[in-house]
């Protein structure tokens, strides 16, 4: 039975339904979000949001869909926008039924009207397909359809202006539009022969979005209309509203591709299935290369997200050749042994160390000969850029760890900046960097050794056995019973924070089995919630529970208490480790934890981050990949850990 469940009494109240947001995907780069009631909240909301060219830059092109049901002269719009102080129209108060899988489908009721609206958007080319059917109806029923363009980048907001060009043109089944000479043709089509399109471009001014206004970001658009489509529906009768870059030239064309479509989409019905799929729509393919969107509706590529991401969102689907395809495209940008973060700017430490992580996860599924033919030189590469050094930026000392430090930026996973200075900057030697330095060096010198790289061997076989002495010393401490988070030359960090559980969860590990309890416990004690790890520990006095308000409080809160989920992962492997099968009722729980939030946030997916604070709040963007992710691994390793013997 499906987890996917909604309260169908609670659609037509707002409080519910705005909060619940829908996305699909075309695996390209391009993407349809909403609520589910088709009310966008947000300027990332949109029926047809993708690139344009080769760019990693997205655009809201349709914006939204208003639909019309016509009877005796009386017209009921069942469309929903936010204006300042007031929603027109009110068409939530019509839906009475509202299904996710296989495609997102939405009922209305308008007295004796009942019609169902499936959107479906097309994989592997930006297109979104509307199918209306009208399930029920006792009189002369007309159905109209209103597109609203935006033709921005995603993370602006359209105003009127004179410009834009309104004007649309007749093709086949309907008309295309281009409000500027900039971006691609419009189609907009109907499937069904001789349907009217009613030429009347207009602006409508001041599109609300209730979650911008929360961010304290702008929140105010105009939008264009250049006509509406109109036609009569027989009571059982069905028809296809179609958008896209390419005209459809024969209208039976768009009822083929819905129904091939449809065909092929997977059934999501448990929460297993539900996170697989949601898995796939991080994984875009376009232009010969394979990325990963770190989240949606707001984030393009970031290669840490994309190496923590990796494991759980490809391997643990049994998908092996997209983590390869993936580690190929970003492993050709590498440069002085970093790989971008992002867009093009190499300012992470951490990602080329969670590129050792990945391989050894991908060796499982294929062979140590592999991983060393086709990556032994890159990760070669890394190793000898950290040892001379990486500008002023990376640096091996001669203790064998890491120091990082930049002046604008936190180098690290806890990047926040607020007013030009990084909110957790961490600089000098970081826990989990050079326990990640230590892992990575410790498993290329296994392959080295394995396939006779004498020379290799030769230069770097004492270095972790210095990197290990110099760790312990430098951020263990017997009294207080777990790890220091860095330390530099002015201080050593205690603050209880959850990156030292990365020394616990690794292949090689520099801890012994006492101390990875000790930090176990203190992880669980004061930075364990059911959907995560806390970023601080409650006690401490710079803690924030709450992630909210405008970018300068919510930066300010980001790594200071706010809950993530993907190095829970991380604590669960250092709790495998270190309790092995006993521990996978208290992993299986863990699991469990997330299915509510299957239908509370992002619809079929994990958020981003969670408020520090009971009830734990899902916060941020409303699908993220390393999420989703580390919900995946824990699952890999609960089955892993079921199999073996007591």
């Amino acid at each position: 039975m499906s987890v996917l469940k909604f309260d169908k009494t609670s659609l037509g109240n707002l409080e519910y339904s705005l909060k619940r947001e829908m996305l699909a995907t075309d695996r390209t780069g391009g993407y349809m979000s909403t609520t589910i009631v088709c009310c966008n909240t947000r300027k990332y909301h949109g029926l047809m949001v993708c690139p344009i060219d080769n760019s990693d830059k997205s655009y809201v092109m349709l914006s939204s869909l208003d639909e019309t049901v016509i009877q005796h002269e009386q017209a009921f719009n069942l469309a929903l926008h936010k204006f300042p102080g007031n929603y027109e129209p009110k068409g939530h108060k019509y839906i009475v039924d509202f299904q996710y899988t296989p495609t997102p489908t939405i009922t209305y009721r308008v007295g004796g009207v009942v019609l169902k609206k499936e959107l479906l958007w097309v994989h592997s080319r930006a297109q979104l397909l509307v199918r209306y059917t009208l399930v029920d109806c006792h009189s002369e029923t007309t159905l109209r359809l209103r597109p609203f363009l935006a033709f921005r980048d995603k993370h602006a907001l359209s105003k009127a202006n004179m410009d834009a060009d309104g004007h649309s043109y007749p093709i086949n089944g309907g008309v295309r539009c281009r409000l500027y000479d900039s971006f691609p043709w419009l189609n907009m089509q109907i499937d069904k022969a001789g349907v009217e399109f009613i030429a009347a471009p207009d602006w409508y001014y001041d599109f609300e979005y209730e979650e911008e206004l929360a961010r304290g970001y702008e929140a105010h658009e105009d939008l264009l209309t250049p006509g509406y489509f109109e036609t009569k529906l027989a009571k059982g009768e069905s028809i296809i509203f179609s958008c896209g870059f390419d005209e459809m030239t024969k209208l039976q064309d768009i009822d083929d591709t819905f129904d091939a479509e449809i065909a092929r989409r997977t059934k999501k019905v448990d929460f297993m299935s539900i996170m697989q799929h949601s898995a796939r729509q991080f994984i875009i393919k376009r232009d010969g290369k394979t990325e990963v969107i770190a989240g949606y509706p707001w984030f393009g590529r970031w290669g840490r997200d994309t190496f923590i991401a990796l494991p759980g969102i490809t391997l643990s689907r049994g998908d092996v050749q997209s983590c390869i395809d993936t580690l190929d495209t970003i492993t050709s940008e590498m440069q002085d042994g970093l790989f971008p973060n992002m867009g093009s700017a190499y300012n992470s430490v951490d990602a080329p160390l969670w590129f050792f992580h990945v391989l050894q996860q991908l060796e499982k599924h294929t062979s140590k000969a592999e991983i060393w033919e086709r990556y032994g030189q890159k990760m070669k590469d890394v190793l000898n850029a950290y040892k001379r050094g990486v500008g002023d930026l990376i640096r091996v000392h001669d203790n064998g760890l890491v120091w990082a430090q930049h002046p604008q930026y936190a180098m690290t996973w806890m990047d926040a900046v607020v007013d030009g200075k990084p909110v957790t900057g961490r600089e000098g030697y970081q826990v989990e960097i050079n326990a990640m330095w230590y892992n990575a060096m410790c498993y290329t010198l296994e392959l080295a050794r394995k396939f006779k790289d004498k020379e290799f061997c030769a230069e770097w076989k004492d270095a972790p056995a210095v990197t290990k002495e110099s760790f312990i010393k430098t951020f263990w401490s017997d009294e207080q019973g777990y790890l220091a988070d860095y330390a530099n030359l002015q201080e050593t960090s205690w603050f209880i924070r959850p990156n030292q559980i990365i020394a616990c969860a690794l292949p090689y590990r520099m801890l012994d089995s006492d101390q990875m309890m000790g930090v176990i416990n203190i992880v669980k004690q004061h930075l364990l919630t059911p959907k995560g790890l806390r970023t601080l520990s409650p006690r401490n006095p710079i803690y924030v529970g709450r992630y909210e308000g405008n970018q300068h409080d919510r930066d300010s809160a980001y790594h200071q208490g706010t809950v993530w989920v993907w190095p829970l992962e991380h604590y669960v492997a250092a709790c495998f480790e270190m309790f092995g099968k006993s521990f996978v009722p208290k992993a299986q729980e863990i699991l469990a934890g997330f299915e509510e939030d299957l239908t509370t946030y992002g619809i079929g997916s994990i958020a981003e981050i969670y408020d520090a604070d009971p009830p734990h709040t899902p916060r941020g963007a409303v699908s993220q990949a390393w999420s989703v992710g580390a919900i995946l691994r824990i699952a890999e390793m609960i089955s892993i850990y079921k199999r073996k013997r007591s």
